[in-house]
């Protein structure tokens, strides 16, 4: 596994990418936005530097809050791509789960899938083992079903239009949060200077740290103490003192 370094707008770092590709090279495992929150302009350029080295391209879906009627993960050169359903489709994550990530391919791969398939005919639906390539069977291979159901559910309830203003509304919330907090003494929005956020924006309480000895820990539990739901703190590692703001994109104020 080889660890490719973030730029100073909070993308891949191209040269790098170049200086470690090549017939070893299996493949490279990205989100897109990032977990900085920002859209890697360079993504084109990224997944033809990994074709050409024989690679595949995963798509990590930690959150496609962003993206949701906007764009698409196979669009920007992606052959696989898992979905965490929690983040973006409103299914249990805290206290362990269960958690759902549907994996999808790209039809090239699609002979290398676990069996069974679920396959339809004639609006018949039968379960397929006709796989010559595939991986074979894996434990619990049906997922947890009630966590796809809800996530289905959700779809549903919103309809196109109303996922893509989720989207819409969690980019907004995003870029509010992070203008009215990067200008306040102690923190600073490292990475992407003058970049617009998506899904979320990562703030660095490392200036009020080193001034008081307060971290971003200190800024969590004092969340939690006003009844507020806390940021993620000390993630992701390339930022220090982190606090990772996700904003709700379909919840109002009332609930």
């Amino acid at each position: 596994t080889v660890e490719i370094p973030s730029n100073e707008d909070g993308g891949v770092d191209i040269e790098a990418l170049k200086s470690v590709v090549g017939p070893q090279t299996a493949g490279l495992m990205l989100t897109n936005p990032n977990t900085l929150g920002i859209f890697d302009e360079n993504i084109a350029e990224i997944a033809e530097i990994v074709h050409e080295a024989g690679g595949l391209m995963y798509y990590d879906g930690a959150n496609l809050n962003a993206i949701m009627g906007k764009c698409r993960p196979g669009d920007m050169g992606f052959d696989i791509v898992h979905v965490n359903l929690h983040k973006t489709f409103a299914t249990p994550h805290g206290g362990g789960g269960p958690g759902s990530g549907p994996v999808g391919v790209k039809a090239f791969l699609a002979d290398y899938l676990p069996v069974p398939t679920v396959e339809e005919a004639d609006g018949v639906y039968s379960l397929s083992w006709e796989k010559p390539k595939t991986v074979g069977k894996i434990h619990g291979y049906h997922g947890n079903v009630n966590v796809m159901l809800k996530a289905y559910a959700y779809m549903l309830t919103l309809g196109g239009e109303g996922l893509k203003e989720a989207s819409e509304l969690a980019v907004l919330n995003s870029n509010y949060i992070a203008q009215k907090l990067k200008d306040v003494r102690g923190y600073s929005l490292p990475f992407g200077e003058g970049k617009w956020r998506m899904h979320e924006a990562v703030l660095s309480a490392s200036e009020m740290n080193e001034e008081t000895g307060v971290r971003a820990l200190n800024v969590s539990k004092k969340l939690l103490d006003y009844g507020l739901h806390a940021p993620t703190t000390y993630f992701p590692l390339i930022v220090p003192e982190a606090l990772m703001i996700e904003p709700t994109e379909t919840e109002p104020l009332e609930a």
